[in-house]
This record gives C-alpha cells, structure tokens and sequence, in this order.
C-alpha cells in the first residue's frame, strides 16, 4: 500500500514499529488478537488495527502539500477534513480557514470566494451543488479533492446500480458529511432514501410490503428522499450502500433483512434475487471493517475497562466506543490530557453529547488491564500519549523508555 508524507508529530514510533511488526507476522490479516504492552503493574492490550486509514493519511498528505505549495494565498477547508481536534487545529494554525461547519452551515459565504482562493475537498467528499458553486467561481473541485477512494467507491456502484435501475437506500447519519455528499452523488442517477438505522429499515419494509400506507412514507422520510421520489414505485428495485464508517455488520445486517423483504413480497429465490435486490456488498470499506473486527478480537481480552482515543464528532470513533460499551467499562476520549489525575478522567457520552468527569477510574488492584483502540482519524502519537501517561502512574520514564525500546 502506498506509503503518505505526512507531519512527523502525527507519528509514533512505538505504535509504527508495533504495527509493522504485526504486519509482518500477519500479511493476509487472520489474527485480530490484541498486542500486549506489559508494564508489570500496568498492561494495556492495543488492537490489531486501529488509528489512521489510508483515506485520512491521504487527505492528510493533500491538505499539507496545498498549504506548502500555494504561499500567499487564502485557502479553505470546505468544512473539517477529518474528525480530528488536533489535526484540523494544526490546518487552522496554518492559516486555513473553514467554509463550513460539519452540518454544512455557512461560516463564510461562497459569495466572498474569488477563483484565486484555494478550497480543499475534505476527505468526506462534497454534494454535487456545492462542487458546482465552486466551478462556477472558478476555482478547481478536482485540484484539491482529498475525498477517499472508498468513499468514491460507494458513488461509483451506486451509479452502475442506478444505470440498472436500482434506487438506492443510504445507511448513514443523515446530517454527516459523508452521508450528504453520497445521497447528492446517488440522487443525480436514481431515486434515493437515507435510513439511519435498522429501526428505520424495519419501517421501511412495512412501507414495501404494505402494512403501513404509502402515503404515510413521505412524512416518515421527509428530508431523507430524493426530489420527486414515488414511494410505490422507487421501491420495487433497491440497493443498500453505506457511509463508509458506519458500523459494517449494522449496514450488513440492514442490507439482508431488506433483501429478505424483497424476497418474501415477490416470492423470489436465491438465484432470481437480484430481480429486485443489488449485491453491494463490496462497498464496505475495509478500514473500518478491520478496525471494528479488530475490536472484537480485542474484547475476548478479559481487562478493567477499555479506552477509545478520537474526535468527538467522529463517526467510526463512536461505533467503536459502541461495541466496547457492550462489554465493559469504557472511556472515550480525544487526548491525554482528559485524563486529569490518576484518581480522575474527563471523557464522552456521545449518545447524549456530554462530557463527563469519572473519579477512581484506575482500579485499585494489580495489574491493571486496559483495553485500547482509536479511531480511523486518530494519530497515533496521540494514542501514546495516553499509554505514556497512563504507565506514568505505575512506573518511572526511565522504566517505561526501557520497556518501549523493547519493542521499537
């Protein structure tokens, strides 16, 4: 895979030679067993794959080449380009500003953009009416398009379904970025939903099969349709593609149970399913396929309670935090200074949007196990952060700088 140039700091060598060595050990990625990093009193288990993508090393790598190479110049992020504190905060520092924020409300008009300015695709991607106002003013969409392939993956078998007249069912949040850019994208070839949940495919298959009245559908979905969509008619063929960071056996489990409603209603077969149902299977990303089954592999760990390390807003982040959650203890935060003391720990509730403070979070027994993940925007130099600083209440610098050069 290719290999990106990006900022040092966002590097770790711990974390880097960890990887590589259980790369090395496991080059078709079978084993999601944990790594254990035994500091005596202290062990923290890392799972198999965590931390960046190859999609955010590359917008990453675009981001910082743009501001090097256009000196001078006013250059924009059409909104954050991943979902990193740290990340875009260091863009900031380099004198990017936002458009947008992350549900697409204007920070600054398009109106004061001139064809001089320079805007960067975040890695997302943007809906067609927003790529269109920027061609409009003048200024490139493609020059600076940090959009990751796999999320273009999904665009692009949404519109090979379409051309076979398919429309197509979104599984995402439907005020993400990545959410609205692949609607918009889906939308300008075929009639298009978004459901959040398998909640609402459950709704959903009620309107297919008629228990509950069509007419009915349009309020249920306002706002989740495509302009012009005919309810009786738009859902007689369907596919299901996904925001590439939701969770890949929700948007599995929503894709089967649709098209066992399809089979059902039309009597169909195995063999003649696709009359009525696309495969699209193949537009799960990989990343956060590998990143949630590495979590797994991580939870059949027995351990105290497990740390997620990344934004706030981030959407892959948070499904991680999810599965932990139905196993143990876990904390989620976005840097090591959330952890205030060793008696205290400042962290996120994100099914509520609340910051909460946890006293005693460290157990009083030894060892302590820790579970340990990030999410696909994390840097790794911020999950060693928290390793650091946790171990720091266990053994010296001088101890734990001899048990990581064991490793690097």
């Amino acid at each position: 895979m290719k290999q990106f140039t990006i900022p040092f700091t966002y590097r770790s060598p711990l974390i880097s030679s960890i990887k590589e060595k259980r790369k090395s050990e496991d080059k078709m990625k079978k084993d999601f067993s944990p790594t254990l990093l035994d500091f005596g009193p202290l062990q923290i288990y890392l799972a198999r794959h965590f931390g960046f993508c190859y999609g955010v090393e590359n917008a990453i790598e675009i981001a910082f080449r743009t501001v090097d190479e256009n000196p001078g110049k006013r250059i924009f992020l059409l909104s954050e380009m991943i979902h990193n504190p740290k990340v875009n905060a260091d863009l900031i520092e380099r004198g990017v500003s936002f458009l947008q924020d992350t549900k697409g409300n204007s920070i600054v008009p398009f109106e004061e953009l001139t064809k001089e300015d320079v805007v960067i695709i975040p890695a997302f991607g943007t809906t067609i009416a927003i790529e269109e106002k920027l061609n409009e003013i003048g200024i490139p969409v493609q020059k600076y398009n940090t959009t990751c392939p796999f999320v273009e993956k999904v665009w692009n078998r949404s519109e090979q379904i379409a051309q076979k007249n398919y429309s197509v069912i979104v599984h995402g949040k439907p005020s993400h970025e990545e959410t609205r850019a692949t609607f918009s994208h889906a939308a300008q070839n075929t009639p298009t939903l978004v459901i959040n949940d398998m909640s609402e495919a459950i709704i959903l298959a009620d309107y297919i099969t008629g228990k509950l009245p069509i007419n009915d559908f349009y309020k249920t979905f306002e706002g989740r349709h495509s302009k012009g969509f005919d309810a009786e008619k738009d859902l007689e063929r369907i596919g299901v593609v996904n925001q590439t960071t939701m969770l890949a056996s929700d948007t599995q489990a929503i894709a089967d149970f649709l098209k066992q409603t399809m089979a059902s209603k039309y009597t169909l077969t195995e063999n003649d399913i696709q009359e009525r149902f696309a495969d699209t299977r193949d537009t799960l990303c990989y990343a956060t396929n590998d990143n949630q089954t590495a979590v797994m592999g991580l939870l059949e760990q027995e351990a105290d309670f497990a740390i997620v390390v990344g934004g706030y807003n981030s959407s892959n982040t948070s499904h991680l935090v999810e599965l932990c959650e139905e196993k143990l203890r876990t904390y989620y935060i976005d840097h090591s200074d959330r952890i205030l003391s060793e008696k205290k720990i400042s962290h996120y509730n994100f099914h509520n949007h609340t910051e909460l403070t946890t006293a005693d979070f460290l157990p009083e027994k030894k060892p302590v196990k820790i579970l340990m993940t990030s999410g696909a925007s994390c840097p790794d130099a911020i999950v060693e952060m928290v390793i650091k600083k946790i171990a720091g209440y266990y053994i010296d610098e001088t101890a734990y700088d001899k048990i990581v050069a064991t490793v690097v």
